[in-house]
């Protein structure tokens, strides 16, 4: 059986129609940066995020930059957060001559732990970035207490997490900015690059509009100095075609999400009792978990993924290098070591197929295969155990 790690022509076979017919209005309308279908798809998200403002721009990466922008942000200021994300989380950071600061994951969640952020601040922090990583929202409320007691911007990198909830609230309704991302293998995905800022700040939002478009208003007339950020309007229509379809692509995650934990259990390589099983599931602090992907975890991770290339299904091994050891950041002073569990995680986790088409018979597949590679381990290495296999779902 053949199990890809996504399948993107199997969601567009359920939505050809509506997808063509907002290319073709775009194309008929020849409005092709910015305009109507920008703005329709600016207020959609605006209004799924529970958001006030959303501004739409070229990605997810750009959506980061903007906003360290807008808040004047540059040499001499620092900005914590994880060394266990994408690269455009801590790019954006550095490309602006500003200093990024690494504070530790949690091991269960893999987002940036909270208990350590405090220790870090100093008279330089300007903002802190925290990472919604895989789906699931970092500990807001603790994240929002320190900003505004040291008077810092809070940047949401929730381009995993569209549509995620933290006790009850959507993703990038909470800090000053959220940061989506519409790269095509998202929960939610344009044909091509594309981003979104949500603020609850009308000023804010409206630096924003000015910045993304070489800091112009009125046209040629530069206060400030700008990108250009321009969402393009057929990745804006698309976009705005796919969201109503979104909250029940999120459900199919959350059901083989489900599916994948029952049978992780029933084969014995899983258990609900974190305290005897050499299987551990993740602490779940949010309310709404998306599961852009599937973690799983093990000492046995490069093994275990070469074996289940070979069985025909796809995983992916998301951040194996963390950033502080990344090369370009080496002037940081930073070495392996200094962030044991984004390094452990970056060693040990795989992300396995979890886009809401899989068939119930992909997902028994899949296990049965991690089951068959243990038990191949189990013969050689004389059993099951925390040496053996560790498993978290993010």
């Amino acid at each position: 059986m053949q199990v890809p790690l996504l399948d993107l022509k199997a969601q567009y076979s359920t939505i050809k129609g509506e997808v063509e017919a907002a290319i073709a209005e775009v194309m008929e309308s020849q409005h092709f940066i910015l305009g109507p279908k920008v703005e329709q798809c600016e207020k959609a998200i605006a209004k799924y995020s529970n958001c006030e403002f959303a501004v739409g721009v070229t990605s997810g990466s750009d959506a980061l930059l903007a906003c360290l922008m807008v808040e004047n942000i540059g040499p001499g200021d620092e900005v914590i957060t994880t060394p266990y994300t994408f690269f455009a989380t801590v790019g954006a950071i550095s490309r602006l001559g500003a200093t990024p600061v690494f504070v530790d994951i949690d091991p269960s969640t893999y987002n940036i732990d909270n208990n350590q952020i405090a220790a870090k601040i100093t008279g330089k922090t300007r903002a802190i970035i925290p990472v919604h990583l895989y789906g699931q929202m970092a500990d807001m409320d603790s994240i929002m207490s320190l900003a505004e007691e040291h008077k810092l911007v809070v940047i949401e990198d929730a381009a995993q997490a569209i549509g995620s909830e933290y006790k009850g609230r959507r993703a990038g309704s909470i800090g000053h900015y959220g940061c989506f991302s519409f790269f095509p293998s998202k929960n939610l995905g344009a044909a091509g690059d594309g981003g979104m800022i949500v603020t609850n700040d009308a000023e804010r939002a409206e630096r924003l509009r000015v910045l993304r478009a070489h800091g112009s208003k009125p046209k040629y007339h530069h206060k400030v100095v700008g990108g250009n950020f321009r969402l393009d309007a057929l990745q804006a229509a698309i976009v705005s075609s796919k969201l109503p379809h979104l909250d029940s692509w999120t459900s199919g995650r959350q059901r083989n999400a489900k599916l994948y934990d029952h049978l992780f259990v029933e084969a014995g390589l899983a258990s609900p009792d974190r305290e005897t099983s050499s299987v551990a599931l993740p602490k779940v602090f949010m309310s709404r978990h998306i599961f852009n992907q599937y973690v799983i975890r093990t000492s046995k991770r490069d093994q275990l993924q070469a074996f289940l290339q070979k069985q025909g299904i796809g995983t992916e091994i998301y951040y194996p290098v963390p950033m502080h050891i990344q090369e370009c950041f080496a002037y940081l002073g930073l070495k392996a070591g200094d962030f044991p569990e984004s390094e452990a995680a970056a060693r040990e986790t795989l992300a396995l197929p979890i886009y809401p088409e899989l068939s119930e018979a992909q997902i028994r597949y899949v296990v049965k295969c991690v089951g068959e590679f243990f038990l191949t381990e189990h013969s050689v290495n004389s059993g099951f155990g925390q040496s053996t296999a560790q498993f978290s779902k993010a």
